[in-house]
C-alpha cells in the first residue's frame, strides 16, 4: 500500500532519486516518498562505469564533485553501514596538443578556487604513475590524486539507507502511472497501488524523465544515447600490482577512458560518428536491467586506438560488453530544478553522469526546496533555460551533437550549431549579409561577433587570446569613438498591465517603481530567503502598463515569478520575448544619427536619460529608451518585427555618414566590464543584495519580497562581497572566468566574469572575495592559465567613471 498523502513523492529509484532523498531527509524533510517501478538502480544506474574527477572547468560543477568525492570516500559507508566500494586510485588525463594544454591550464585556475589537489605533470611522472600507457605524442596530463571510481549500486542503495534512517518511505515495485495537479496546487500521483496527494513532485525518471513529464504538459528536453564499455580478460600485467593504476582520460585518441576493473581492462569509448539514439518517443515500462548488443562497427576505430595506447590489453578478449542508455539534455548539463511553468513539479534528472555529478547536486535541489534557494549557482542545470522551441526534433539534433562533443576540448564560447536557427530575430537577415556570427541564447539566434572576411571558425577558438581578440576590439572602439548598433531582440521582455499592475509589481522589487509614464528603473527580484533571482529593467510605457527587460536566460524565471505571485490582481501578464525586436544606438554619434531618421526631440531637455517615449523612426511607430548597457549616449529600440527592422535599416543608413558599425555580444560584454555594470554572472541565486553590492538600487523603506532576508543580510556580517579588479595583463591570456582569488598565497574568492576592456587597455574582472579581502584599493592575484596575476580591487568604473558620456547633450556629444 501507498500513503494516502505526503510532503514529496520522487519518482525514480537510480542515483539522482536515492540522492534526494538522502539530502532531503538531511535538510529536515523526511515526509518524502520514493517510488521505483522495479528494483532501486535498475535503470541507467546499475550499468554505469562509476567514475568520478576533479577535473572540470565548471565551477558549480566542481563544488558538486567535491561534496560527492569526500561522501563516497569518508562519509556515506560509515554513515550508513552500507558498502560503497570505493577506489581512490587518482586519473590522468592527457594532453597532445598545446589548446589541450591551455585546457588542463584552465582547469587548474579554477580547481584552485575549489581547494582541489591537482597539477600538471610530464610524460616522466606519467610513466612513474602508469608505466603500460603508450605516451607517444602526450605532452603532460592533468593529475587528479583524489580522484576514483564507486560501485554505482552500492552508492545508490546507501544513500537510499541513510534516507530510510532519517523517516524517507522508499516503495519499490510501484510503478507512477501518472502526475496531474489540482486546483488547490496540489499534486496527485497515480500508482499501481493507489494515489498519493503531495505538495511537490520529483520527476526522477532518468530514461523515462520525458514520457513522465509528458503526464503533466511538460515536454522535458531529454533523449536517450547508448554508450559502450567493455571490460577485457584478466591482464596478466597487472596480477602483481600492489596498488590500483589512475584512471586515462584520452579525449583525443580514445575519446573515451581505460583503467583497471580488479585485475581486468576498462574501456569506455564515446564515438565520434554515428551516435545511437533510443527510445526517442517511449521508454518500455518493463525495461529492467536493460543493455543493447554492442555495435562493435560503430565504436571500432577508437576502440583500436584504444588498444595501440594501453599495448597489454590488445591481445585479450571481451569478457563483457556493456551497451547501455543515458540520458541527454540538448546542452549536456543535467536538469535540476523547477519545471518550467509548473508550481512545485521539479527536475531531478538528464544527468549524464550520475553518479559523479548527482549526490552533489541533490544536495543543492534539496536546499532549493526546502530554503528556497540553492547554496550554489545552478543556472546551468536550472530546466528552464529551454523553452517550447527545444521540441522532440530539437532535442535529439542536440542531443548528438552534445554526445559527439563529450571528449573535445571544451572551448570558452564553443559554438554548437546543430539544429539551428530556432528564434531568428527580425534583424536575422540583414545582420548575417554583415558576417554576423551568431550564439543561440534561449532559442534566440543574437550577434557575437561580426566577422571579417576571410575569417574562420578554427582562427578563434582557444584558451589564450585569437583572432577574436582584434575583431572585438575594433567593435568597442567604433562604439566608443562613433557608434555602433546590436541586436538585442533576444532579451527577455515581458509587459505587466492593468489596474493593479502597479501595486502588484510595487510589492515584489526591491527599487521604486518608475513614477510616471515613460520613467526607467533597474531593480531586482528575490526569493523569501533575499537571494538574487534576476536583475531586471522596469520601463513604465503608462500608468498601468510596464514594460520589464532581463537577460534572455531568465524570460522563463521571470514568467514564473510573476504567474506564481500573481493573486487574483486586476492584471495581464504578456509575454513580448517572441513577438517584438530590439536594438541597441550607442556611442558618441548617435545623436546625430537619430536625428536624421525621426522627428523626435533628442536634446536632453527633450529626451531625458533613463526615460522612454513612442516615437517614429522612418515612418515606423516603435518605443524609445534613452539609457545604455555601453555606457556611452545610446537608445535601445523596441517594437514589433516590421517597426524594429524597419528602424534599424534606416537607422544604418543614416549611420554611414558616421562611420557606423555593428557590434555583438562580445564587445558588448567588454564595454560592460568597463562600465563596472554587474552582470547575470555576478546576480545569481547565490548572494544577497548586500553581497552582490548593489544596495543603491534597494530602498528599505518600501515593502518587497526578500525584504526580511535582506534586513537580516544587512544585519550581519557578509560571507562575500562582489568586488571589480584590474587585473595584470600579459598579453596573450584573459582568463576565462572561474578562477580563483589569491591573497598571499591563499584562495579568499572567485572570479564570476573576467575580459579585456579594449576601450582602455586593461583587463577587468568582477569577484567575490571574502569581506576581509574586499577593502577598494587591496591588491590580490588572480589565478590564470595556472599561473597567479597582480590584481588591484577597483573604486569606480575604469570608462567614464563619472557617467557623463551616457548624458551628453548635442553640443557635448559632437565635440566627443
Amino acid at each position: 500500500m501507498v500513503p494516502s498523502h505526503a510532503r514529496v513523492v520522487i519518482i525514480g529509484g537510480g542515483i539522482m532519486g536515492c540522492g534526494l532523498a538522502y539530502h532531503l531527509a538531511h535538510e529536515g524533510w523526511s515526509d518524502v516518498v520514493l517510488l521505483e517501478k522495479a528494483e532501486l538502480t535498475s535503470g541507467s544506474t546499475w550499468h554505469a562505469a562509476g567514475q568520478i574527477t576533479h577535473s572540470t572547468s565548471s565551477f558549480a560543477l566542481g563544488t558538486c564533485v567535491g561534496y560527492n568525492i569526500n561522501l563516497y570516500s569518508r562519509v556515506l559507508e560509515k554513515e550508513t553501514g552500507q558498502s560503497v566500494t570505493w577506489h581512490g586510485c587518482g586519473s590522468l588525463r592527457l594532453a597532445y596538443t598545446e589548446d589541450e594544454v591551455d585546457w588542463l591550464h584552465q582547469t587548474i585556475s579554477v580547481g584552485k578556487g575549489l581547494g582541489f589537489p591537482m597539477g600538471l605533470v610530464g610524460p616522466e611522472q606519467i610513466r612513474e604513475l602508469h608505466p603500460f600507457y603508450n605516451l607517444d605524442g602526450v605532452r603532460a596530463a592533468l593529475h587528479t590524486p583524489d580522484d576514483g571510481h564507486v560501485d554505482p549500486a552500492g552508492a545508490a542503495l546507501a544513500l537510499a539507507k541513510g534516507a530510510r534512517q532519517l523517516g524517507v518511505r522508499i516503495i519499490r515495485q510501484c510503478r507512477a502511472m501518472n502526475v496531474t495537479q489540482a486546483a488547490s496546487g496540489e499534486w496527485l500521483v497515480e500508482t499501481e497501488a493507489g494515489g498519493i496527494t503531495c505538495e511537490h513532485v520529483v520527476n526522477a525518471g532518468g530514461t523515462y524523465a520525458r514520457q513522465m513529464a509528458l503526464w503533466s504538459g511538460y515536454d522535458l528536453p531529454a533523449t536517450s544515447m547508448t554508450h559502450h564499455y567493455l571490460i577485457t580478460d584478466t591482464v596478466p600485467e597487472f596480477q602483481d600490482l600492489d596498488k590500483e593504476l589512475p584512471v586515462v582520460r584520452d579525449d583525443r585518441l580514445v575519446s573515451g577512458y581505460i583503467r583497471m576493473e580488479q585485475k581486468s581492462g576498462l574501456i569506455g569509448i564515446y564515438e565520434k560518428a554515428n551516435p545511437n539514439t533510443v527510445w526517442e518517443d517511449h521508454c518500455p515500462w518493463d525495461a529492467e536491467h536493460e543493455l543493447f548488443e554492442p555495435d562493435y562497427d560503430r565504436i571500432m576505430p577508437w576502440l583500436e586506438s584504444a588498444m595501440g595506447r594501453m599495448p597489454v590489453l590488445a591481445d585479450l578478449g571481451i569478457k563483457r560488453a556493456v551497451h547501455g542508455a543515458i540520458s541527454h539534455p540538448p546542452d549536456g548539463n543535467p536538469l535540476i530544478g523547477p519545471a518550467p511553468g509548473l508550481r512545485n513539479y521539479w527536475c531531478c534528472c538528464g544527468t549524464q553522469i550520475g553518479i559523479g555529478w548527482g549526490p552533489g547536486l541533490t544536495r543543492e535541489l534539496a536546499r532549493w526546496m526546502v530554503h528556497g534557494a540553492s547554496d550554489i549557482n545552478m543556472r546551468e542545470f536550472d530546466p528552464r533555460r529551454f523553452g517550447p522551441y527545444a521540441d522532440q526534433k530539437f532535442q535529439i539534433a542536440k542531443a548528438k551533437e552534445d554526445y559527439l562533443l563529450r571528449h573535445e576540448i571544451p572551448f570558452p564560447h564553443f559554438n554548437r550549431l546543430v539544429g539551428r536557427p530556432v528564434k531568428p530575430s527580425p534583424l536575422h537577415d540583414a545582420l548575417k549579409s554583415e558576417g554576423a556570427v551568431f550564439e543561440e541564447v534561449c532559442g534566440h539566434e543574437r550577434p557575437r561577433w561580426f566577422a571579417p572576411g576571410g575569417t574562420e571558425a578554427r582562427d578563434i577558438y582557444g584558451f589564450r587570446r585569437t583572432a577574436l581578440h582584434n575583431i572585438i576590439g575594433a567593435e568597442v572602439r567604433a562604439v566608443r569613438e562613433r557608434a555602433g548598433t546590436m541586436d538585442i531582440s533576444a532579451f527577455a521582455k515581458v509587459e505587466v498591465s492593468g489596474p493593479d499592475a502597479a501595486a502588484f509589481l510595487d510589492a515584489l522589487v526591491p527599487n521604486r517603481l518608475p513614477s510616471g509614464p515613460g520613467r526607467i528603473a533597474l531593480t531586482h527580484l528575490l526569493t523569501e530567503k533575499g537571494r538574487i533571482e534576476l536583475e531586471m529593467t522596469i520601463v513604465r510605457l503608462t500608468a498601468d502598463r510596464f514594460y520589464l527587460v532581463c537577460a534572455a536566460f531568465f524570460e522563463r524565471r521571470l514568467l514564473d515569478y510573476l504567474t506564481f505571485a500573481h493573486q487574483g490582481e486586476g492584471i495581464t501578464i504578456i509575454n513580448r520575448s517572441a513577438d517584438w525586436g530590439a536594438f541597441t544606438l550607442n556611442g558618441p554619434r548617435a545623436r546625430e544619427i537619430l536625428s536624421a531618421c525621426t522627428g523626435a526631440e533628442l536634446t536632453n531637455a527633450g529626451f531625458k536619460w533613463m526615460t522612454a517615449q513612442e516615437i517614429t523612426i522612418a515612418g515606423h511607430k516603435l518605443w524609445a529608451f534613452r539609457m545604455s548597457y555601453a555606457g556611452e549616449l545610446g537608445w535601445e529600440f523596441h517594437g514589433p518585427p516590421d517597426a524594429i527592422l524597419g528602424a534599424f535599416l534606416a537607422v544604418k543608413a543614416a549611420g554611414k555618414a558616421y562611420g557606423v558599425a555593428n557590434y555583438g555580444s562580445f564587445a558588448m560584454n567588454a564595454m560592460r566590464m568597463e562600465k563596472g555594470f554587474k552582470g547575470a554572472g555576478e546576480l545569481t541565486n547565490e548572494v544577497t543584495l548586500p553581497e552582490a553590492d548593489v544596495m543603491r538600487f534597494v530602498r528599505m523603506d518600501k515593502a518587497f519580497r526578500g525584504k526580511a532576508a535582506t534586513e537580516i543580510a544587512l544585519a550581519k556580517p557578509l560571507r562575500w562581497i562582489c568586488t571589480y579588479l584590474e587585473v595584470d595583463g600579459d598579453g596573450t591570456s584573459d582568463g576565462n572566468g572561474g578562477e580563483a582569488v589569491l591573497s598571499n598565497g591563499r584562495q579568499v574568492g572567485t572570479v564570476s566574469s573576467i575580459a579585456y576592456g579594449h576601450g582602455i587597455g586593461k583587463l577587468l574582472a568582477f569577484a567575490y572575495v571574502k569581506a576581509d579581502h574586499a577593502a577598494p584599493g587591496s591588491e590580490l592575484e588572480v589565478v590564470i592559465m595556472g599561473a597567479p596575476r597582480r590584481a588591484t580591487i577597483l573604486t569606480a568604473p575604469a570608462h567614464d567613471a563619472e557617467n557623463l558620456r551616457p548624458r551628453a547633450d548635442a553640443q557635448e556629444a559632437a565635440a566627443q
